[in-house]
């Protein structure tokens, strides 16, 4: 089984599938919508972190805890762990390949979040529900469509399963026993109560809790990374110089690296990147659908500030620890991998606590996140009815990922993963056009982001959301 579903996630994440068509659509993507995401990163932020959401919005949360709900998903092991295990595979390289894939991969997240909101709708109980599996059998008319949205929704809660719950969980008891002698057992049954407990409120619970310490968490591990940086600060030059130079030619095996080509790099750098911020998987485009907005387009560049966060300094502190400080020729991995840098730059076992703690934090996080995509795929495809025992049967997969060995699971979540980008990818070529007038017609009259004007002024608007004023409400009816 083991060697069927390397074949099958060597395939799927080549040079041949995902890798060109991630690049590929986030490049077209960038071309169509004209370096969006680097002319409007700074407006976007403030609009997040400052104004933090749109009064007169319809929604049921907030930008920010729109945003905070797809960080909580996305900064998790991946972060710490992934980082580490694309270092150890495919060399120093796979950072340089993690921020090209997050650079272009800002383009796909707006897109991905643009639609989302363009055409989310209301469940049976009230409320909003929105995101692939949604938009694509709205905006691609016919079988196709459908046939995308239902493949999408199938492979997002098989891979909430796995990425948004057993990989977080068992990471977190692991840590929990190897740093503080607690049983898994004891961290399974509280990561499940404490699971249990926020799932009962929906998303209006989650965006609480995860816009509470999502942004502290961050900061406090950004903090650390820096003065392991700051210490090291004089091994930064070369590093930058390895990891640039690697990216094109693999990396000799030296101290207990074994070597990797220039194929590794890219493969496993795009692969773990993608596994960090999420950008293409559709993923986050569940969570902006919730979000209280007065355009589709402040919410897409809301949500694109994400992968900036997530990878271009979350990502890029953990490479750059590892690195700096040759941790990464220490033959350890993973998540161990990481500590031995921070160790090497912090005083004492400080280094250990920090990653430890850090672990616990981003991949609670994250499995919050994953069961509100979980729970509205589960939706799209049986309805109402399928949130509740969706939600029963997470929180018991919580505890059983922490207290069961997980020989295959990281595996199955690569491959869930590339499964569920695929027909998102596809979607989002497919209405490029859409989103590229509708984005250029909302920043004409709105170039800062300040003003939010009359959107029943705007070009290709359907005529409920020129009544309404918001192309959030696109598709209710």
């Amino acid at each position: 089984m083991e060697s069927v579903l390397d074949a099958v996630s060597t395939f799927i994440w080549g040079p041949f599938l995902l890798i060109p068509l991630l690049l590929g659509a986030g490049i077209y993507l960038t071309i169509r919508l004209g370096g969006l995401q680097f002319s409007k990163l700074v407006p976007a932020l403030r609009l997040a972190f400052v104004d933090r959401g749109d009064e007169g919005g319809s929604g049921d949360i907030s930008h920010y805890q729109a945003l905070t709900t797809a960080l909580a998903a996305t900064v998790g092991v991946g972060n710490i762990a992934g980082v580490a295990t694309a270092i150890h595979l495919g060399g120093p390289g796979a950072l340089f390949w993690m921020w090209i894939t997050a650079l272009f991969g800002m383009a796909t997240k707006y897109s991905e979040a643009f639609m989302g909101v363009r055409f989310r709708t209301i469940d049976a109980t009230g409320r909003v529900s929105g995101g692939p599996q949604y938009y694509l059998t709205r905006a691609i008319p016919g079988a196709f469509g459908v046939t995308l949205s239902l493949l999408f929704a199938v492979f997002a809660v098989l891979a909430s399963f796995g990425i948004g719950n057993m990989t977080q969980s068992n990471t977190v008891a692991t840590s929990m026993s190897e740093s503080f002698g607690v049983p898994t057992v004891v961290t399974g049954i509280v990561l499940a109560v404490a699971t249990g407990l926020v799932l009962v409120g929906g998303i209006s619970s989650i965006g609480k809790v995860t816009s509470a310490f999502v942004p502290l968490m961050i900061v406090l591990y950004v903090l650390a990374a820096v003065v392991v940086l700051v210490v090291n600060v004089t091994a930064l030059p070369a590093a930058f110089a390895l990891i640039v130079s690697d990216a094109f030619t693999g990396t000799a095996a030296v101290g207990g690296f074994a070597g990797s080509t220039m194929i590794l790099a890219l493969q496993y750098g795009i692969a773990r990147g993608i596994f960090s911020n999420e950008s293409g998987l559709g993923s986050a485009a569940i969570a902006a659908a919730a979000a209280q907005t007065r355009h589709p387009v402040r919410q897409g560049l809301v949500s694109m500030t994400q992968t900036f966060i997530d990878t271009i300094i979350v990502v890029s502190m953990t490479g750059l620890v590892i690195i700096s400080t040759g941790a990464w020729q220490s033959g350890i991995e993973g998540a161990g991998m990481t500590a031995e840098g921070f160790s090497r730059g912090l005083p004492g076992t400080s280094g250990h606590l920090v990653v430890t703690v850090s672990v616990i934090f981003f991949a609670f996080s994250t499995v919050l996140g994953w069961a509100y995509y979980g729970e509205r795929c589960m939706e799209r495809l049986v309805g109402i009815r399928g949130v509740v025992p969706y939600r029963v049967v997470f929180t018991v997969v919580v505890f059983v990922g922490a207290t069961t060995e997980l020989t295959l699971v990281w595996t199955f979540s690569d491959i869930a993963n590339g499964l569920m980008a695929l027909p998102n990818l596809i979607g989002l070529i497919i209405c490029a056009g859409l989103i590229a007038r509708e984005t250029k017609a909302y920043l004409r009259l709105d170039p800062t982001l300040r003003h939010e004007p009359d959107c029943s002024t705007l070009e290709g608007l359907d005529e409920l959301s020129r009544l309404e004023g918001t192309s959030g409400s696109a598709g209710r009816s």
